[in-house]
């Protein structure tokens, strides 16, 4: 059965090329994940306010290895698309952004982010996604990126706002955290907002 409209980005889009380094021009750096930011993944996850946020818990530095193995191993299948943000200088590990839910064929993705400790309150988070949008629309070609966050994470929906995802609304009880289910505000990015 033909399909009635063509496909915003075919398949291997990305998977047809290594994985590049993103720069924001003021810093940070977006790279690929390697092995030996297991030992950082890991320190960030013991932080309580990542715990409050994600449903996600590191028990072991090996456990965060195959972590890592498995994001390198999405950019290939083309399911998504994670880098580790670093300071330019140091490649000091300060975060993480994302394109999970990659659906190349309606040019859709779901930008995701979260920051260590340290790098909380230095705008890492809203750089480091503007780069990522900017990469997303201006190089690949997506048409639309969404951002999901709980309604009571007010420092994530200002990371949305900084970045330039506009609130398109509230999605009831959509995501199980440990404290029970969390009401998610949807942000998105249209190609040429």
């Amino acid at each position: 059965m033909p399909y009635t409209a063509d496909f915003v980005l075919p398949a291997g889009t990305l998977s047809g090329t290594p994985q590049p380094v993103l720069r924001t021009g003021d810093g940070l750096l977006l790279r690929p994940w390697r092995a030996a930011d297991a030992p950082a993944v890991y320190a960030a996850f013991q932080d309580p306010v990542m715990h409050q946020w994600h449903i996600r818990a590191a028990d072991s530095e090996e456990e965060v290895g195959g972590w890592i193995e498995e994001w390198g191993k999405s950019w290939a299948e083309e399911r998504s698309a994670q880098w580790a943000v670093v300071d330019a200088g140091t490649d000091e590990l300060l975060g993480r952004v994302a394109l999970r839910g990659i659906l190349l064929g309606e040019g859709v993705a779901e930008v995701a982010y979260w920051t260590t400790r340290a790098a909380r309150g230095r705008g890492v988070a809203p750089r480091a996604t503007t780069a990522l949008t900017r990469w997303s629309f201006d190089e690949i070609g997506f048409h639309r990126l969404e951002l999901m966050h709980a309604t009571a994470n007010e420092a994530s929906c200002r990371v949305a706002v900084k970045a330039g995802f506009t609130l398109e609304g509230t999605k009831r009880s959509a995501a199980l955290h440990q404290d029970g289910w969390h009401d998610m505000h949807l942000h998105a990015r249209v190609h040429g907002d």
